[in-house]
């Protein structure tokens, strides 16, 4: 799949998009970028049962993955009782990966339904000052 890009995810608008995943495989997420300072925000939820999740980010598509950074290690979420919010802060350009993570389950595909978002930061340039 293709990377996305933040004025791709700017265009999602309100709407919730959905994953499938089959059973013992994961699914990701690129996300390239290339300002730094924003904010990339995401809530997702699961159906039937829990999904594991992590964020990693990679300078470049060259980068090989043992030169990745782990954001968010690989954590089990219950997204299937509750919706799962997060967010990270762009601090470097470069690609960020959402990766969505059913290895563990043998026999039960997935779907993930999730929303993201992206903001830039205000910045406040003493304009409205008297």
């Amino acid at each position: 799949k293709l990377p996305l890009t933040v004025e791709e995810i700017l265009n999602f608008g309100e709407s919730n998009r959905e994953l499938f995943i089959k059973s013992s495989t994961y699914s990701i997420i690129p996300i390239t970028v290339t300002e730094m300072g924003l904010t990339i925000s995401w809530i997702f939820s699961s159906d039937p049962k829990s999904i594991s999740f992590s964020v990693v980010y990679q300078e470049s598509e060259d980068t090989p993955l043992d030169q990745c950074k782990v954001l968010i290690p690989m954590t089990r979420c219950n997204s299937h009782k509750e919706t799962i919010r997060g967010q990270v802060k762009v601090r470097n350009p470069g690609i960020y990966t959402l990766i969505f993570d059913n290895t563990f389950s043998r026999f039960i595909s997935k779907r993930v339904f999730y929303h993201l978002a992206v903001e830039r930061p205000v910045i406040y340039d003493g304009s409205d000052f008297p």
